[in-house]
């Protein structure tokens, strides 16, 4: 199988050195559940996590998860953190703890943690935690200090190395001192040519020295070569690191410490360096958690004493002097700041005044406001594919603006305003622990009424259902509508439409789902009125026709309003239309349109990683095959489905309104296949959605490893290929990068389950796989 790794950022910089403490890292982790890489600040713990990650992946079958913790500043957020980096699209309900133990209990995997000090605590419960309730998850922590977990095994990452002072450089020193080679790598990128020579060898030595060898002081230090030699450098550097030793005002800071104070004198140099517009960038942007883009900057950075046409040249500044690092893409830029440059920086904007950070986390609230609202208002359109990707990459933004609504006097209403208008994104992305998580806080919150309240309300009620809740969902559905009434907004009451004949279609009371859309769709549609629920009215009331058999009015139903789409090149809401589509005309016999329909609702599922309508479209297609006579398409596609119901903790496979599709697909397949019905459908099980999703539209021909009727896990499986080829249990432990006593432990459970006694014996079932794999 294809080894994984997400959410490693974009690194625009070599990595140089650290050659040991990477083979040292791999053996850790290979023999430990959890490692800590531990040090001060700049000392480079986040850059050989990443650095490590493609050398780890092979040895975790599902994959190294990074969780990057920097932009998280509210410790009970780190949970929905890890269920974002994972994927994870539960939509049970249950706590988002209990989320991640459910889901990770039979997965082997890393997660790998960067940046856990300022969330020790909540770290450490969390992982203590999942290490006691999972079998093969592991942990890689990056912290200043150790987690306070007694499993865990620490690795303290030193500086770079440098030369004793007076000892002789050798003949190619940053071959033997990587501190000199990372600042000749990074000297380089500014002044093209440099290089270590004679001539500047030593106080290069020098100037690594004074900098304690730590990565992101020589990086900074290596930015000045653009305009300072190297012994201009280093004097002007001790200047800087003596005025700091003699000052007063670090008595009692942890930054006395020396490497703290070689590290502050360094990051002090660079503010001094910078032009007052670029210091009040720096200042400014410390409030953004995680990453940010250029228009974020306008408006969170602008205002007294910098212009949003200086912004541009303060921001390639910053970047030019490492104090920014850029990521994204050659299309779209996005800028974050090392965790010790972020903090320098709040440092400073408080310097400012007591309401100087106050006033900048109120801007960063109005930008996302803003954002979102502009996403809602190009929802139904073209762009969704890039709104969904948008709004992931400025989660952990969002998450930072409702923390200040729920903690900040006056703010509340602010907070429901921002949660109602993300409905459509957590709805459509399955992202309905976060969406309840913040609806209920903020609901719970501010009870007063509000046209935002209102639409809070029936967005919760819109998560639960996707949870197939009816029994709550209703009477919020109901408050809403009431308030909205009371409140004379036309447009909140039309929203309600969709949870009102929702909560009633999932129950499976068909009539009075069919009079609540039949009552919305007389109406015409309200100023104000999201065009993608309007969209919606059509798509239930098609639904619930094609339920009680009235397929030609579903079908035209259907074709009324995908008309609309196509001329707003909308894809969400159509490719409900075109599920309900296939539908009918599977349900009427017409198996070739069905067919095609369900198809084209994938693709545009796909593009806008709409992940349960992927599920019900595949449990549809299922049908149309068993129809067709074709068993194995449909019993692959009914285990994929299976797979993203058993991955979310939903059952709508089960609900009146869903069941039956599933149940005629499964009884055609079995009838079809016979015994053959179980190895087709473990394989659809292994499947992940775009795999699926690629299968059922023809674009694959199986999975990437194909499942076989096996009793052993996808990991015990690869052991027994291993053990086919010859390895020992030691070599197996070597190849795989895991503990010795790992490897031993699956190969008696490998033995166990196939009911053998020799490892000969499993050689020969491995070699019999590999012919019969199609």
């Amino acid at each position: 199988m294809t080894r994984q790794y997400t959410g490693q950022p974009v690194r625009t910089s070599s990595f140089v050195g650290r050659r040991q403490e990477t083979a040292e890292v791999k053996r850790l982790v290979a023999a430990h559940r959890l490692v800590s890489l531990t040090g001060t600040g700049g000392v480079g713990k986040t850059r050989l996590a990443l650095h490590a990650v493609p050398r780890l992946a092979r040895a975790f079958a599902d994959g190294v998860h990074i969780v990057q913790l920097a932009g998280v500043r509210d410790a009970s957020l780190v949970p929905l953190a890890l269920i974002e980096a994972l994927n994870i699209r539960d939509v049970s309900g249950r706590s988002p703890v209990r989320v991640l133990i459910d889901q990770l209990q039979e997965r082997e995997l890393l997660l790998v943690l960067d940046n856990c000090e300022h969330l020790a605590d909540a770290c450490a419960r969390l992982v203590e935690t999942l290490l006691a309730e999972t079998a093969a998850v592991r942990v890689l922590a990056t912290s200043r200090h150790p987690l306070d977990v007694p499993a865990q095994h620490v690795l303290e990452v030193q500086p770079l190395a440098t030369p004793t002072p007076g000892e002789p450089l050798p003949p190619r020193p940053a071959l033997e001192y990587p501190a000199l080679a990372l600042f000749a790598d990074r000297a380089a990128t500014v002044l093209p040519g440099f290089s270590l020579t004679a001539a500047n060898q030593d106080a290069v030595a020098a100037l690594c020295r004074r900098l304690d060898g730590l990565p992101l002081a020589i990086e900074l230090a290596a930015v000045r070569m653009r305009a300072l030699g190297v012994q201009q450098l280093l004097e002007r550097l001790d200047r800087r690191y003596r005025l700091l030793a003699d000052s007063g005002d670090t008595e009692g800071r942890e930054d006395t410490l020396p490497r703290h104070r070689t590290l502050r004198a360094a990051v002090d140099w660079s503010h001094d360096l910078c032009t007052p517009e670029e210091q009040t960038v720096w200042a400014r942007a410390s409030v953004f958690a995680g990453s940010f883009d250029l228009g974020a900057a306008e408006e969170v950075c602008a205002g007294p004493g910098l212009d949003r046409d200086e912004m541009v040249d303060a921001v390639a500044g910053l970047v030019d002097k490492s104090l920014l690092v850029r990521d994204g893409d050659a299309v779209h830029a996005r800028y974050r700041m090392l965790e010790s440059i972020r903090q320098y920086g709040l440092d400073r904007l408080r310097e400012d005044g007591a309401h100087a950070e106050e006033a900048a986390r109120r801007r960063v609230r109005d930008w996302c406001l803003d954002f979102v609202e502009e996403c809602e208002r190009r929802w139904f359109g073209p762009d969704q594919p890039e709104l969904v990707g948008r709004l992931h990459a400025e989660s952990d933004l969002i998450r930072s603006a409702f923390e200040f609504c729920l903690n900040t006097p006056g703010e509340l209403r602010a907070g429901l305003k921002l949660a109602g208008h993300l409905w459509f994104f957590w709805f459509a992305t399955g992202a309905l622990v976060e969406g309840r998580y913040w609806l209920e806080r903020l609901l719970a919150a501010a009870p007063e009424p509000s046209v935002a309240r209102a639409r809070a309300l029936w967005a919760l009620a819109l998560m639960l259902l996707s949870q197939g809740n009816a029994v709550r969902a209703a009477p919020l559905v109901e408050e809403a509508r009431e308030l909205a009434l009371r409140l004379g907004d036309e447009a909140e009451v039309a929203h309600t439409f969709f949870g009102r004949g929702g909560a009633c279609l999932i129950s499976g009371d068909y009539d009075r789902a069919r009079a609540v859309y039949e009552e919305a769709l007389a109406l015409p549609p309200r100023e104000g009125e999201s065009m993608s629920l309007v969209g919606f009215k059509y798509v239930e009331l098609a639904h619930v026709l094609a339920i009680q058999g009235e397929y030609d009015r579903a079908m035209a139903l259907c074709e009324e309003f995908r008309q609309v789409c196509l001329t707003y090149g909308e894809q969400w809401v159509h490719s409900y239309l075109l599920r309900i589509l296939a539908f009918a005309e599977w349900a009427k016999g017409d198996r070739t349109a069905a067919r095609i329909h369900a198809r084209e609702c994938l693709r545009l599922k796909r593009a806008v990683g709409d992940v349960f309508g992927t599920g019900m479209t595949l449990e549809l297609l299922a049908a149309v095959h068993a129809r067709d006579g074709e068993g194995r398409p449909a019993a692959v596609l009914l285990g994929a489905a299976k797979r993203i119901w058993q991955d979310a903790h939903v059952a709508l496979d089960r609900t009146p309104s869903h069941g039956p599709v599933r149940s005629e697909a499964d009884e055609g397949a079995r009838a079809l296949l016979g015994d053959a019905f179980k190895s087709a459908y473990r394989e659809g099980l292994e499947l992940t959605s775009d795999h699926a999703v690629a299968y059922a539209l023809g674009e694959r021909e199986s999975v990437a490893r194909p499942v076989l009727d096996s009793p052993l896990t996808r990991r015990e499986a690869e052991v027994a290929e291993l053990i086919a080829e010859g390895l020992t249990n030691q070599q197996i432990a070597d190849r795989l990068v895991v503990a010795l006593r790992t490897a031993e432990g699956h190969v008696e459970r490998i033995l166990s389950k196939l009911g053998f006694t020799s490892r000969s014996q499993v050689a020969v079932w491995a070699e019999g796989r590999r012919a019969t794999r199609p």
